[in-house]
């Protein structure tokens, strides 16, 4: 690659403007191209519903993206905030052992004072 392929690259080509003779063809090209696939994908047909649906509810419209909108905020805030104060209890491999052997020690020492009542010392 030469440099003026690092350069394009990085840079980018300089923005079509659909009025410049040098790009009116690609521009017509893309904007065909655009056209048949929201046609072929039936996009057109659902947008002008929507709009339509717009144009004849304008404030429900309104409402319902708006509600969408803080929905998604008040969501986002909710789930920080969750893993803001979810503290895991962290302990350590030596504190799990050490709090075993504390366990069986204290198991052992009953067992033993078990033992001494029954034989009648101390």
């Amino acid at each position: 690659m030469n440099i003026k392929g690092f350069r394009k690259m990085l840079f980018g080509e300089k923005m079509p403007d659909k009025n410049d003779p040098k790009y009116k063809e690609r521009y017509e090209r893309d904007v065909d191209a655009g056209r048949k696939f929201a046609k072929a994908t039936r996009i057109d047909k659902a947008a002008a519903k929507v709009q339509g649906f717009a144009n004849t509810h304008r404030t429900l419209f309104l409402a319902i993206v708006f509600g969408f909108v803080i929905g998604g905020l008040a969501w986002n805030v909710y789930r920080l905030t969750v893993v803001y104060r979810y503290q895991p209890s962290r302990r350590t491999a030596t504190e799990m052992q050490d709090s075993l052997l504390r366990e069986r020690h204290k198991a052992l020492q009953k067992i033993e004072m078990r033992k001494n009542k029954a034989d009648g010392t101390r």
